[in-house]
Order: C-alpha cells, then structure tokens, then sequence
C-alpha cells in the first residue's frame, strides 16, 4: 500500500549494484555524520576547525567540496546527450546548483578560518558520489513509464524559489560582516526576522542554541527553520 503510493510520485528504483551500493553507503555516511554530531566531533571546516594536523585555507577548501560535483554534473552533457526533458532538467539543476555554491565563494562568502584536509575529501567525495549517483540512476529511469502524478513542473519551480532564496539570504549575511571584523552579528532582512536560518530552509538544519548562547537578546519568537513553527 504504501510502496504503490509512493510510486505514483516517483520512478521505481532501477535495478542497479552501483546504486544500490551506493545508497547504502550514504544511509551508513550519514548516519555516522548524524552521531558524530551528535556527540559533539564536528567536520573540521569554518568555524568548526579546531586543530588538524593538516589543514587548506576555508576558500581553497569549499572549492575542492564543490568543484568535482560541478564538474560531474557538465560531463553528463557529453556522455549522456539526448534523454529527455527530465534527464536535462536534473542534470542542469545539479550543474546549477554546484556553480552557484562556487560562485558564491569566489564572490559572496567572507572566510576567516580553514579546513582539515580529511573533512575536504569526505565532504568532496561524498558531493561528487551524490551526483554521479543521481545522475546515472536518472539516466537507468530511461524507458519506464511516467509517475501518474507529474510533479516536474512543481519541482521545477520549488527548486528555483529555493536557489534564489539561498543566495538572497547568503548575500544578506556577507554584509554583516567588513574586512578584518570578527565580531557576531544577528542577521537583518528577508527572512531573518522570522527564522534563524532562512538559508537553510532547503539545506540543513540549523542550530538553535547556539545562537541563543551568542547572543542574550535575541528574540523568542524568531524560529530556526520554518517561521512560527520551528
């Protein structure tokens, strides 16, 4: 009952070793990120980065994160030409998704800290698997029949508002901060005066008692994810 309502939204899962493979090793890989967190061993990046053995400055690093993703979704171009609308929607969303997160290190992100090496290739990888999963289960989809709920065009425009809400808010907090100032601010505009993290609403979670313990006089009412909700 459940699987057949799930499938009039979705493909059924092609049946792949390397998808499957690959599938269980992100539930494990994010699992264990889960309760390495939760035990306070954070990734050393950014603000995170406590003292590694070795480690790349925080701009250097967030290019090696996002590069080969990007890089894996422009091959799909090439190796994989003419698919369909929906094979070239996904791939372009991943392809646009990646530029944008490079861009915005390149021109919007101020960095202060640096980065563990290790973290640069988990991360890096764990991106650039993602990406090559995604894009070749999508290619195996190629033949089957169409979900009975076309949910593309929704999709389409859920992604959008989304990419553009994300950079909105990032270029937001890129003003909080001059050259050479350290000091922590509470963000202004958008969102920011219903949700901690507005940025993060198609993202992650955010951390909410952190910016409590930053900052005394912060408001009750502005939520961490979902205004008046969360």
């Amino acid at each position: 009952m459940v699987i057949s309502t799930i499938l009039n939204f979705i493909y059924p899962p092609p049946p792949s070793l390397f998808t499957t493979a690959m599938s269980a090793m992100s539930a494990a890989s994010l699992a264990n990120g889960g309760l390495s967190e939760a035990r306070g061993v954070h990734l050393q990046y950014s603000k995170f980065t406590l003292t590694p053995n070795k480690k790349v400055p925080s701009r250097t690093g967030m290019l090696v994160l996002y590069s080969p993703a990007f890089l894996a979704g422009l091959a799909s171009f090439f190796f994989f030409p003419d698919e369909g609308l929906r094979f070239l929607i996904l791939r372009s969303a991943v392809s646009l998704h990646f530029f944008k997160r490079i861009l915005e290190v390149l021109r919007v992100h101020k960095f202060s800290g640096g980065m563990g090496v290790d973290s640069m290739v988990a991360i890096s990888l764990s991106y650039f698997l993602s990406t090559v999963t995604l894009i070749y289960s999508q290619h195996l989809s190629q033949g089957l029949p169409e979900p009975p709920v076309n949910l593309l065009y929704p999709g389409v425009a859920l992604f959008l508002v989304g990419i553009a809400g994300n950079l909105y808010h990032h270029i937001l907090l890129s003003r909080l901060r001059q050259e050479g100032d350290r000091e922590y601010k509470i963000p202004k505009g958008g969102l920011f005066g219903r949700v901690i993290c507005p940025h993060y609403l198609f993202e992650e979670l955010c951390h909410q008692e952190l910016v409590h313990f930053k900052f005394e006089d912060f408001p009750e009412d502005v939520k961490a994810l979902i205004p008046f909700i969360f």
